[in-house]
């Protein structure tokens, strides 16, 4: 089990949803995908995600999933991610977590 944290250091992490817009592999690796993603008021992001020897861009292109959207940007590959996709599982698979109803890009929990 991972260190407990606080309230605090919760509501210091900002989710949204995001709708994906364009999705690409990241040529010359196995599990990046590349995605401009619409969080919102802010233009689209790019966020690489490492999910790509499970799911395809067509698999995940034109959905909504929740993104961290407050974490530092970290360069990947030459590319520069800002933003973290939110899934649950592990080194085997894992599942995509996704709104049960489409909600406007850049929607946060309360």
């Amino acid at each position: 089990m991972k260190e407990q944290i606080t309230i605090d250091d919760f509501a210091k992490v900002e989710i949204k949803i995001g709708t994906i817009l364009e999705a690409k592999r990241v040529p010359e690796t196995d599990k990046l995908i590349e995605c401009l993603v619409d969080v919102g008021e802010e233009s689209p992001r790019t966020i690489v995600s490492g999910i790509a020897d499970k799911r395809s861009p067509e698999d995940i292109e034109g959905t909504q999933l929740p993104y961290i959207t407050n974490l530092a940007p970290r360069t990947i590959r030459g590319i520069e991610s800002n933003g973290m996709l939110l899934a649950v599982g592990g080194d085997d698979d894992f599942a995509l977590l996704r709104p049960d109803t489409e909600v406007p890009p850049g929607t946060s929990g309360k």
